[in-house]
């Protein structure tokens, strides 16, 4: 038994959009974790109250709850409360991470290139008064959700409202980017490292639900260098990763244009963990086995972020 870590919860499920995904990552690290001699439990906040982590005994916690309420730093200010050191991100830089247009406004701030955009709020929103700012085609999203939940691609204004209008199903708040046309990469940042850019090339382009989880379909190249676009790339990963104050593992989202344009999308601070994560496939083409990054992660545990 490896009693370095005490008793580990890892927290998956949750009541969130993407459950269905954190209990599959959850699985696995669970699966891992005990592999490699680790004292760790499946703990699912929705059968039972976070209170448990304390009565329960339980020294870390390995979160992997996607989603609102799970990285959005609401679970992060929970377990700050109960005295439960955690992995990932603090509640800060959760709560901006989550937050596509904060982001998006911090980055733009310190020069990272970012498409065009837009915001809504559905309290000001009405599909009379509303004028497009952004050049069509555009992309329509939700400001907190992840996994493309709720996202629409638009190509003329007949399908932009019904686009908002189900983008709102999903959130307050909506982002109207144009859209960028081009190839479709992630990189990962691990406790301030950059580490290999993975190119996705997903069936017809669509990166969406579907084709991140649940296909074969999509075709991921990694370790993928892009020549003289490469140190640029890690540099502004890396500024956006330390501007929101992130910590432990995150992934960042980028695209390439024709014209070899980058445009930066958003950063996920609690990136899957499936056989289809990008961050697994990173870090393995770096040398590290999925066994030995749910350990790294786990090492960073803490409450003070």
């Amino acid at each position: 038994m490896n009693k370095k870590y005490g008793k580990v919860a890892v927290l998956m499920g949750g009541n969130t959009p993407e459950r269905e995904i954190s209990l599959i990552s959850g699985r696995a690290i669970l699966e891992s974790l005990q592999k490699s001699g680790v004292d760790a439990y499946a703990f699912d906040p929705t059968e039972k109250p976070l209170q448990h982590l304390q009565s329960d005994g339980y020294a870390r916690a390995f979160v992997i709850i996607h989603g609102k309420g799970g990285e959005d730093g609401k679970l992060q200010g929970a377990l700050e409360y109960l005295g439960i050191p955690y992995t990932g991100s603090g509640v800060m830089a959760s709560s901006i991470g989550m937050d596509k247009h904060r982001t998006k406004l911090i980055w733009q701030s310190i020069g990272i290139p970012m498409a065009k955009s837009q915001y809504l709020e559905k309290t000001g929103y009405k599909q009379g008064d509303f004028k497009l700012q952004v050049k069509l085609p555009v992309v329509v999203k939700p400001v907190d959700d992840g996994s493309t939940l709720g996202l629409s691609k638009v190509y003329d204004e007949n399908q932009l409202y019904q686009a908002i209008d189900f983008a709102f199903q999903n959130s307050e708040r909506v982002l109207i980017e144009e859209m960028i046309v081009g190839d479709e990469y992630t990189i990962t940042v691990f406790d301030g490292k950059v580490y290999p850019v993975v190119k996705i090339e997903a069936p017809e382009g669509e990166y969406d639900y579907q084709n991140k989880y649940f296909t074969d379909d999509t075709k991921y190249i990694c370790p993928y260098d892009l020549g003289a676009l490469q140190q640029k790339i890690n540099d502004w990963a890396l500024a956006g990763y330390n501007a929101i104050g992130a910590s432990g593992v995150a992934r960042l989202d980028f695209m390439v244009d024709k014209e070899s344009n980058v445009y930066f999308l958003e950063i996920n601070t609690l990136p899957g963990m499936t056989n289809h994560s990008l961050v697994p496939m990173s870090l393995a083409a770096a040398g590290y086995s999925f066994d030995q990054l749910c350990l790294m992660i786990l090492d960073g545990a803490s409450i003070a972020k």
